[in-house]
């Protein structure tokens, strides 16, 4: 398998395991849904709205230091938030709908990169203001890597509200040869 070729069942789990997790959610009130349950966000509601925020900044950078890629041309029209525990949306439908659609643009733009585009370097400022400059695929495995991280913190609050989200493994998603 290619750099690219896993970049592109990265980006196919990562739906994937999104829509689990927004199925879940869906399963919660009001309530079960805004309570802070302890997670570094706070709440399910907290913790969806930081993947998403991270996202965002993340594709930002990616729009900027590669400009040719048509398929972040969405993310070049959304505002830039301020801070990682930003609440972009405050109900689950339309937090939801942005974050299918950045899944769509993260599954194009892994259609468009190259395996040369992954060895190159990306220059950026992290949010505290320090610059960095670190290998694409690299860059991209901690991108998808970030979000599981969270999910893991959902599926356990799930867990404890008693929600069953089934299989997360990314295993289940590797082809066999």
């Amino acid at each position: 398998m290619s750099a690219k070729e896993n970049m592109q069942l990265m980006a196919s789990y990562n739906h994937w395991m999104n829509q689990t997790i927004y199925r879940a959610a869906g399963e919660l009130n009001d309530v079960d849904l805004t309570e802070n349950k302890g997670a570094f966000f706070g709440s399910v509601l907290g913790t969806l709205n930081h993947n998403l925020v991270a996202d965002i900044i993340w594709l930002k950078r990616f729009s900027e230091c590669f400009g040719s890629l048509d398929s972040l041309e969405y993310v070049r029209t959304l505002e830039k938030p301020t801070a990682l525990n930003v609440l972009l949306f405050k109900d689950l439908i339309s937090l939801q709908e942005r974050r299918f659609e950045l899944d769509n643009v993260i599954i194009a733009m892994m259609d468009e990169i190259t395996d040369e585009m992954l060895t190159m370097a990306l220059g950026y400022k992290n949010t505290k203001g320090i610059e960095h400059l670190q290998r694409f695929e690299f860059v991209l495995q901690h991108f998808f890597n970030h979000q599981t991280h969270h999910r893991g913190q959902l599926t356990t609050l799930f867990s404890q509200m008693n929600i069953e989200v089934g299989v997360t493994d990314l295993i289940t998603t590797i082809p066999n040869m």
